[in-house]
């Protein structure tokens, strides 16, 4: 029997990030943006500020990656800085029996979030989840050449799949984010889409300031298996063998 490798998402796939902790990275963003606009001479007005984030996701799929290439941010600095928290434990909500579900996915567990490290070790660690993934690849981690490629980095999932010495035939990814279903379907990886915690005016985090949506009513031809929630996973594992 072949062995399964699972790539799971972390935010609005495992939890909750659109109840609190999304909006908070909105304003936290928007600070941060706003300070290297001003700085740099630029228009840093609110209009200015949401147009500067909205553009660069647009054009490299991760505001990061603008704020990077166009206002030489270190990287570190943006994500530290739209990622502080008064007090992340509270602001964490999930369904629950997540463990028990995840010890009966037969296969290996990566978490493959363009988070970074300190948050979403944070966050496993304060949903008891941490002990049930062998890897935890973030942000940080998703380099090609040296260079930032998060998801929907197809080059970054080639590097993985290499790496790992892994087919892509055995791996599932398990995301809220459609995006990134589709480049890993055309790789060859079967794909799971979670759509719980996705509402229309959510916001994906820092590092794939995508505004989260449920345009889709039907589920798109490169997603095998749409399911609510994680807690689903395990009745629909006979579509993804």
């Amino acid at each position: 029997m072949r062995k399964l490798t699972w790539l799971f998402d972390l935010d609005n796939t495992l939890h909750d990030a659109s109840h609190a902790i999304f909006p908070a990275i909105h304003l936290n963003m928007n600070v941060f943006i706003e300070r290297v606009l001003h700085k740099s001479g630029l228009p840093s007005d609110e209009a200015a500020v949401n147009a500067a984030r909205v553009m660069y996701w647009q054009r490299y799929g991760a505001t990061l990656l603008g704020m990077v290439n166009h206002h030489q941010v270190r990287p570190e600095d943006f994500l530290r800085e739209a990622h502080r928290f008064d007090d992340l434990a509270t602001m964490i909500r999930a369904e629950r029996g997540l463990g028990k579900l995840l010890r009966r996915l037969p296969g290996q567990k990566i978490l493959l979030t363009n988070a970074p490290r300190r948050y979403s070790a944070d966050v496993l660690r304060h949903l008891g989840l941490h002990r049930h993934f062998a890897k935890h690849i973030p942000i940080e981690a998703m380099r090609v050449h040296g260079r930032l490629h998060p998801k929907p980095s197809k080059q970054m999932l080639r590097k993985l799949l290499a790496r790992q010495r892994i087919s892509a035939r055995d791996c599932i990814l398990v995301e809220d984010t459609v995006a990134h279903l589709k480049g890993a379907k055309e790789l060859g990886m079967h794909t799971v889409w979670v759509t719980q915690y996705l509402a229309s005016d959510s916001i994906k985090g820092a590092a794939d300031d995508k505004h989260a949506t449920v345009a889709y009513t039907k589920r798109p031809i490169y997603v095998d298996v749409k399911v609510k929630s994680v807690g689903q996973l395990f009745r629909k594992l006979h579509r993804l063998r």
